[in-house]
């Protein structure tokens, strides 16, 4: 991993280095560490889905399915990487919001086992409020797509 220092480009993010961008914490930080990115463009997020995680006693029992709306949100906490290191992020508590989601098809069931690799690309941004398409993918088969905005709020030094 490149540090996220000075001007040094940065290109993948540990656990670390994402828990200092996002604040999402175990139960609900769901990527694991992120590559490819290209700073104000896109990433590549990965989640390892695990038969532990606490979603897997209710959905469903017998048979465990990652929820569609957590592939969403894994998408978006990738997306929220993405932004806080193009711009300067780390570390500064920044909260990131849904404003709004678009054309989400579900295409594959994501279950234990697999990795979920997330895709997103920035189609507008560079202020509070950024726009992004996010593919999920597992084994080079879509599982999800969708368009989604989110808006970032910084706390003041």
């Amino acid at each position: 991993m490149t540090e996220a220092t000075g001007d040094r480009a940065v290109t993948s993010a540990d656990l670390d280095l994402i828990q200092r961008i996002i604040p999402h914490r175990y139960p609900f930080l769901l990527v694991d560490k992120v590559r490819d990115i290209v700073i104000n463009e896109s990433c590549v997020g990965i989640k390892n889905v695990t038969a532990n995680e606490p979603q897997f006693t209710g959905h469903f029992p017998g048979m465990p399915i990652f929820p569609g709306v957590m592939i969403i949100e894994a998408m978006a906490q990738t997306s929220g990487i993405l932004v806080g290191l193009s711009m300067d992020l780390v570390d500064k508590q920044a909260k990131v919001f849904f404003m709004g989601v678009d054309g989400v098809k579900f295409r594959r069931k994501v279950v234990p086992g697999d990795v979920l690799e997330l895709h997103v690309k920035a189609l507008r941004g560079g202020g509070r409020v950024w726009k992004f398409e996010g593919r999920a993918i597992v084994d080079g088969e879509l599982a999800c797509e969708a368009t989604f905005m989110a808006m970032f709020d910084v706390p003041k030094a």
